[in-house]
C-alpha cells in the first residue's frame, strides 16, 4: 500500500493501523535524517508533513502501536556532527501541526473551554529556518546552539557572532535564554545556489536548508559570507523578563536588541485568527523570506506554563501549515545553458501555468545527476511546486500520464554552445565545458568584466554583448577597446550619443585599480574582497602571475582553493596571452587604491550599505571610503538588496524607503561607535 493509497481512519482496524505504521516510521525516519542532519531533503515539505500527520492520527487511534522510535516521540533531528554537543537544560520543543481549518478550529474550542476566563491568541508568521538558542551572562552572549533533538544542540557561538542581527550585548545586563528562527532570505538564497552552481557544487533544495548548512560551518567565515538572519521570539524561562503576555514578550525582546518579525497580532476568537492567516497566506509571496504557516499561541505567558506540554510539543501553541502550492505541467523540452564558469545547466521548458501567484513555464532541473534521480522525460505530465516559495521545482513525474513510447533522456556529452566534449571537474555534479573559446562563456564572462564591482563598463549590458559577438566584434574582453565609434552606431537602438559614452566608458575603466580588473577576470572562487586582497598584497599584475599558491594563501583570509585557483588560472597559456593583450591596450595593471585594506573579517564585510543625511563628525565621502576598506560596498540607493542604511541628519527619501522595506537603519553615532570596535 503507498503513503496516498490509505484505508479511511473510522474504518481501519488496529492491526491494520499498526502495519501501515511499521511501514511509515522508516520512511520517516530515512526523510527526517535527510532535512535534519543531512541538510539535504528528497521530498518537499508538504508530502513529509502528509505522512507525518497520518502516522500522527494512527497513533492517537491506536495508541498502543505507539513505539518509542517513533518520529512522532522524537523532536528534530540527533546531532551527529563536528561541533561540540551543547545540552539544553529546558528543552527545545518542537510544535504541533494542523493542516486545516477544521483541525484548528478544534484546537482553538479545546482551549477556549478548556480555560474560558482568560484566553487570548498571539498570531505569528512561521519562519522557514533553523531553530537556535542564544545563552547571556549579564548581558552578554556566550553561547549560541541549535535544537538538535531537542535535549542536545550543536554550539554554533563562533558562526553566530558572524550574524548582524545576533547582539553580542544587550541593553540590560540580564541573564537569559532566548529562542527564535535562524533564516536565510530568499534573494540571498538565490544568490548562494548561482555561486554554488556555477562552482559545479550541489545547491540547497530550499532557503531551510541552505541556512542550516551555513550554520553548522566548521568555518565562521563561510557562515558569514552566507548572510543570515533572525527572528527571535520565545525564551526558555519567563521569570527573566518583565512581560506577561507573548506579544508583550516580542516588544521587550526588540528592547533588549533582538529582531523580531513585527507582523504579529492578538486574535480573541476564531474568526481573527481566520483574518490573519488568510491575509499572510496571500501577502506570503511577497516577503523577502520564507513563511510555511501561522503559528497561534496563548498569550498569556503564565496561561502557557499552567496548560504546559507533551514531550515533544507545547499544548498552548499550534502551526497551521499552508497547503502545497503545485501545478501539473508537461515538460515540452529540456534546454542545456552555458555559464560563464563552463557549467551546464539543464532547464525545462513547460507549458505557461499558474503557480504561487506567478506564471511558469521554466523550472532548473539543477545537473544531470537530478534529471537521472527523478527519471524526467519530454513529454512527461510532472508535479510542479515552488521550494521556498521562491524556485519552481519538479516534484515528481505522474506514472499514469507517461506516454506508452517514452524513453529515458540523454544526457548530452557535448557542449550546447561550441560542441567541445562535457567533463566532470574532481567531484563535482555538474557538466562543464573547459573550452576557453566557448561562445557562450566568452558572452557571460564579457557581461561579468563590464558589470559595477568589476570594470563598471556603464552601457554594456548582456543585450549589447549578444550583438557584439552576433556581429563578430569582439572575441574576448580585451576586444572591447579595439571597438570603434562606427562599429558601434551599427547596433540595433545604439545612436551617436550612446556610442560615445560607451567609448568613454571603456576609456575610463582603463584607469581603474587592479582589483577590479582581478575581479573582472572571472577566475574560479574569486570574489570582489578576495580580489582586493590579494590587489593589496602583490602590488601590481607581474608579481601576481609569478606568485605560487603558498604565496597565495599567505595573505590573511585567502584559503587554499582561491589560491590554487589563482595559480592555475595565470598558469594556463590563455590567460596570459589575455593579459598581455589588455596592457597592449592601455588596460591598469597596478593597485591603485589609497585606502588600506584590512586584513580578515569586519562587520561590514559584503554588505551593501547606504549613506544618506548629513553627517557631523564625519564626511560622507570620508565615511565610504573606510567602510570600502572594511569589506563593504557603498551603493547610491536603497533596495530590498541593501543591508544596512547609515542616515545623518535631514536624511530623506532614501531614509522612507529603508523604513518600508524594513533594512536596517543607524544613525552617526552607532555607526561611530562600531568604527572604533573596528
Amino acid at each position: 500500500m503507498s503513503f496516498l493509497e490509505k484505508i479511511p481512519l473510522d474504518q481501519i482496524t488496529e492491526d491494520q493501523a499498526r502495519k501501515e505504521a511499521e511501514t511509515i516510521r522508516p520512511q520517516l525516519i530515512k526523510w527526517g535524517k535527510e532535512y535534519y542532519e543531512q541538510d539535504s531533503p528528497s521530498v518537499p515539505d508538504a508530502e513529509y508533513d502528509l505522512v507525518y500527520d497520518r502516522l500522527t492520527k494512527l497513533e492517537a487511534k491506536y495508541p498502543g502501536i505507539v513505539t518509542a522510535d517513533s518520529p512522532t516521540q522524537q523532536v528534530g533531528g540527533n546531532v551527529d556532527t563536528e561541533l561540540n554537543k551543547v545540552a539544553h537544560p529546558i528543552p527545545m520543543l518542537s510544535l504541533g501541526d494542523v493542516f486545516s481549518n477544521e483541525e484548528l478550529a478544534e484546537f482553538i474550542n479545546r482551549l477556549q473551554t478548556e480555560y474560558p476566563d482568560d484566553q487570548e491568541f498571539n498570531c505569528e508568521l512561521k519562519i522557514d529556518g533553523l531553530s537556535i538558542s542564544l545563552r547571556y551572562e549579564a548581558g552578554k552572549l556566550v553561547q549560541a546552539s541549535t535544537r538538535g533533538n531537542g535535549r542536545i544542540g550543536e554550539d554554533i557561538t563562533k558562526n553566530a557572532l558572524k550574524i548582524p542581527s545576533i547582539p553580542q550585548t544587550l541593553s540590560r545586563p540580564i541573564d537569559i535564554e532566548v529562542r527564535g528562527e535562524c533564516y536565510m532570505g530568499k534573494e540571498e538564497f538565490l544568490k548562494l545556489n548561482e555561486r554554488r552552481q556555477n562552482d559545479g557544487k550541489a545547491t540547497f533544495a530550499n532557503p531551510r536548508n541552505a541556512a542550516a548548512g551555513s550554520l553548522r560551518q566548521l568555518d565562521p567565515q563561510v557562515t558569514a559570507d552566507r548572510h543570515l538572519s533572525t527572528f527571535m521570539y520565545n525564551v526558555a524561562d519567563y521569570d527573566d523578563l518583565q512581560a506577561t503576555t507573548q506579544s508583550g514578550l516580542l516588544k521587550e525582546l526588540k528592547e533588549l536588541g533582538f529582531t523580531v518579525n513585527e507582523n504579529f497580532a492578538v486574535a480573541h476568537n476564531q474568526a481573527e485568527i481566520d483574518q490573519y492567516i488568510e491575509k499572510y497566506q496571500a501577502k506570503r509571496n511577497d516577503l523577502t523570506y520564507g513563511i510555511d504557516g501561522i503559528v497561534i499561541k496563548t498569550n498569556s505567558l503564565p496561561l502557557q506554563m499552567e496548560i504546559g506540554h507533551t514531550v515533544k510539543v507545547p499544548k498552548w501553541a499550534i502551526a497551521y501549515k499552508f497547503p502545497p502550492e503545485e501545478a501539473k505541467v508537461k515538460i515540452l523540452d529540456i534546454e542545456w545553458t552555458v555559464g560563464r564558469t563552463g557549467v551546464v545547466t539543464p532547464t525545462a521548458i513547460m507549458n505557461p501555468s499558474q503557480l504561487a501567484g506567478t506564471t511558469v513555464s521554466r523550472a532548473s532541473l539543477h545537473n544531470a545527476d537530478y534529471i537521472e534521480k527523478k527519471d524526467i522525460r519530454i513529454g512527461d505530465t510532472v508535479i510542479l511546486y515552488k521550494a521556498g516559495d521562491i524556485i519552481p521545482e519538479v516534484e515528481r513525474f505522474i506514472p499514469e500520464l507517461r506516454p506508452a513510447d517514452s524513453k529515458p533522456y540523454q544526457i548530452p556529452s557535448d557542449c550546447p554552445s561550441c560542441g567541445a566534449k562535457l567533463v566532470h571537474l574532481d567531484d563535482e555534479v555538474a557538466l562543464r565545458c573547459i573550452n576557453p573559446k566557448c561562445p557562450a562563456q566568452l558572452s557571460e564572462q564579457v557581461t561579468h568584466f563590464a558589470s559595477r564591482n568589476a570594470m563598471d563598463i556603464d552601457g554594456l549590458g548582456p543585450k549589447i554583448v549578444a550583438q557584439l559577438f552576433d556581429r563578430h566584434l569582439i572575441d574576448d574582453v580585451a576586444s572591447l577597446y579595439k571597438l570603434t565609434r562606427e562599429q558601434l552606431i551599427e547596433l540595433d537602438k545604439f545612436g551617436e550619443k550612446s556610442a560615445d559614452n560607451l567609448l568613454t566608458a571603456l576609456d575610463n575603466s582603463r584607469n581603474n585599480s587592479l582589483e577590479r580588473l582581478l575581479f573582472g577576470l572571472g577566475i574560479r572562487h574569486v570574489g570582489s574582497k578576495a580580489a582586493q586582497l590579494i590587489a593589496a598584497h602583490f602590488g601590481n599584475i607581474q608579481n601576481l602571475m609569478k606568485s605560487t599558491s603558498k604565496e597565495i594563501v599567505a595573505i590573511d583570509s585567502i584559503g587554499e582553493i582561491i589560491a590554487d585557483s589563482v595559480e592555475t588560472y595565470f598558469a594556463d597559456s590563455n590567460s596570459q596571452s589575455l593579459i598581455n593583450e589588455l596592457i597592449a591596450m592601455g588596460v591598469n595593471m597596478e593597485y591603485k587604491s589609497t585606502n588600506p585594506v584590512v586584513q580578515g573579517e569586519t562587520f561590514f564585510t559584503g554588505k551593501r550599505v547606504v549613506l544618506t543625511g548629513k553627517l557631523i563628525d564625519i564626511t560622507r565621502g570620508s565615511a565610504a571610503k573606510w567602510l570600502e576598506a572594511h569589506g563593504a560596498e557603498v551603493t547610491g540607493s536603497v533596495s530590498k538588496k541593501t543591508d544596512l542604511v547609515i542616515a545623518g541628519e535631514a536624511a530623506g527619501s532614501k531614509l522612507t524607503k529603508a523604513e518600508k522595506l524594513n533594512v536596517p537603519v543607524w544613525n552617526e553615532q552607532k555607526f561611530k561607535a562600531e568604527m572604533e570596535k573596528e
